[in-house]
């Protein structure tokens, strides 16, 4: 009876078991399956295409190497190149002048309301980059730049004071919309920096100018290089600036070409590949060098204690200046940008402010936005592709992180280079290889809204991972033991142990998605189509139509829409413990 007994129970052990197993390496495998399908798929068909001449009714693709002759053979090309070197090198060094100058304001001296500002520092990230663009163009165009116009009435004068067409034009707005980046990565340098070398130069009888030249920047010198690395790889990779500011006077960078290589006809997706190909490289390489440089920044380490408070330095009367800056830079990056949208939403056809223009208020703009076709369903489509892309990116990095993080599973530092792998693709770049894969294979998504769910979750798939990252280090792993030994399945431990106390994690990096998502639009303009419409490309379409003041009252519904999304967002923070990062 015994044996009978033993013999009964073993299958049911065996298949208990073997089905707990079998949801673990499940869960696992097809984790794996989807990051290595996101990340490989596109970079393999866009290198082919680079290649390869596209396939017709009545003639098969075959090798080529036309591509990149035509590419590569012209001193365009060179100039290309250069210019597009030009632009990114400047625009990274302004950002981060500006933003390294407000971040020691704010954590070394006395400045007053400094808690204040960087409270509002999350605000420019909130405008979109064409919505900001735009403004800029509103408030600096040759011709009907607010700013010129009244500069040139004061003076009486012809003369053009501001030329937003132009490459330091380019500079000066991509630099401002990146310098908040900066002021926020700087901020937490110095912030996590041993401060004590700095007062004892300072009892010494150092001068600012000397504790600043001599020991802040040098201490800080990896947050430094890193800083300008990741501005640099933003700034190579933007579309919106370029293709606003410099195509209408014939300044072209690589994204630039991409999209008129793609745009004209007959298209030539090989020539936008071969072009993509070089862009990808130079972001790879950014990003190379950026993570070498992150594992080595322990030699300029100082230690302190976590109560720690360091003493600020009096800049007696001179703080009221560094408080005029914090005001001057917020009203260039926020208040003027927004006001000049508001402004000329309330008008029938755009003019400068004037007190005959005001008599001619009217919410026209905003009537024509609100019954314009094709609203609803950009709105609509934007937060799907946020809320659904946010959501699966966190789930999906989940289980990477604790395949990455909490097992000794050979070869899972591959998986993390995969699932990081979409960071070196620039927005159009993604865009372009989706579209050229998903052309060639025909799995019924090209055309509908699914195309840019992938394109959004691949895009986005690296923050998810750095979010998650963070949170499952500090997962001690005790605690998935004991629900083991204690029967629970692996199942029930993911989704009751580590899903749980990866909520602030988790919860930080949804919103951060949900956010850019809603910004993006790099990647979606080459992937939408009549129907899938999205309110960046909304309002890139208003823009090319020439309907400024519509476009206008769209943009300050969306940004007064995200503000209000990241309140709720930061109360939301709050009440689950979500840290700032």
């Amino acid at each position: 009876m015994e044996a009978v007994s033993q013999l009964e129970t073993q299958p049911v052990v065996a298949r208990s078991g073997w089905r707990r197993l079998d949801f673990k390496w499940v869960v696992i495998g097809l984790s794996v399956a989807v990051v290595a399908y996101l990340a490989l798929m596109p970079l393999i068909f866009l290198l082919w295409q680079s290649f390869f001449t596209p396939e017709t009714a009545g003639k098969a693709s075959t090798f080529t190497l036309e591509n990149y002759v035509e590419a590569y053979s012209s001193l365009e090309t060179v100039k290309l190149f250069f210019t597009s070197v030009r632009f990114a090198v400047g625009t990274s060094i302004f950002a981060f002048l500006v933003g390294t100058l407000l971040a020691w304001m704010n954590e070394r001296t006395n400045t007053p309301l400094k808690s204040l500002f960087f409270a509002l520092s999350i605000i420019p990230l909130i405008i979109p980059g064409i919505l900001f663009t735009v403004s800029w163009i509103l408030l600096a165009s040759p011709k009907i730049g607010i700013l010129n116009m009244v500069l040139q009435k004061w003076f009486s004068t012809d003369y053009v004071f501001f030329d937003i067409y132009s490459m330091w034009g380019m500079i000066w707005v991509d630099g401002l919309h990146y310098s908040s980046m900066a002021f926020l990565i700087m901020t937490a340098a110095f912030r996590s920096m041993d401060p004590s070398l700095e007062e004892s130069a300072m009892m010494s009888g150092a001068s600012v100018r000397q504790i600043v030249w001599h020991i802040t920047l040098k201490l800080t010198w990896p947050a430094i290089f890193a800083t300008l690395l990741i501005l640099f790889v933003r700034a190579i990779e933007s579309f919106e600036v370029p293709a606003l500011l410099g195509l209408p006077v014939g300044i072209q960078v690589f994204t630039s070409s991409i999209y008129q290589a793609i745009h004209q006809y007959p298209s030539k997706v090989g020539l936008a590949s071969s072009y993509a190909v070089t862009l990808l490289i130079i972001t790879t390489v950014g990003v190379y060098l950026q993570s070498r440089l992150s594992g080595k920044g322990s030699k300029y380490s100082t230690m302190t204690g976590k109560g720690f408070r360091p003493r600020v330095m009096d800049l007696g009367k001179w703080r009221y200046l560094t408080a005029g800056v914090f005001i001057l830079y917020f009203s260039l990056i926020v208040v003027l940008p927004f006001l000049v949208l508001l402004w000329s939403s309330l008008q029938k056809f755009y003019s400068v402010p004037s007190w005959a223009a005001v008599q001619n208020l009217t919410l026209e703009a905003y009537k024509f936005v609100l019954t314009y076709p094709t609203l609803t369903n950009a709105v609509w489509n934007s937060t799907l592709l946020a809320l659904g892309s946010a959501t699966i990116v966190m789930l999906l990095t989940s289980v990477i992180c604790w395949i990455v993080v909490k097992t000794k599973i050979p070869g899972r530092w591959v998986l993390d280079n995969l699932a990081s792998l979409p960071m070196v693709f620039p927005g159009l770049v993604l865009g372009l290889a989706i579209m050229v894969f998903y052309l060639n294979v025909d799995v019924g998504i090209y055309g509908t809204i699914w195309i840019l769910f992938i394109a959004y979750v691949t895009r986005f798939l690296p923050y998810g991972l750095r979010y998650n990252t963070t949170t499952m280090m500090q997962i001690h792993k005790e605690l998935e033991e004991s629900a083991s030994m204690s029967g629970a399945s692996w199942g029930q431990v993911f989704w009751r142990i580590i899903l749980p106390l990866l909520k602030p994690g988790l919860l930080a990096g949804w919103i951060y998605v949900v956010i850019v998502s809603i910004r993006e639009l790099s990647t979606s303009i080459l992937l939408y189509s009549p129907g899938t419409e999205v309110a960046s490309v909304l309002i890139w379409e208003l823009w090319e139509n020439g309907q400024y003041v519509e476009l206008s009252a769209l943009g300050v519904m969306l940004i007064i829409s995200l503000f209000c999304l990241v309140m709720v967002a930061q109360m939301l923070g709050k009440r689950f413990g979500v840290k700032e990062s």
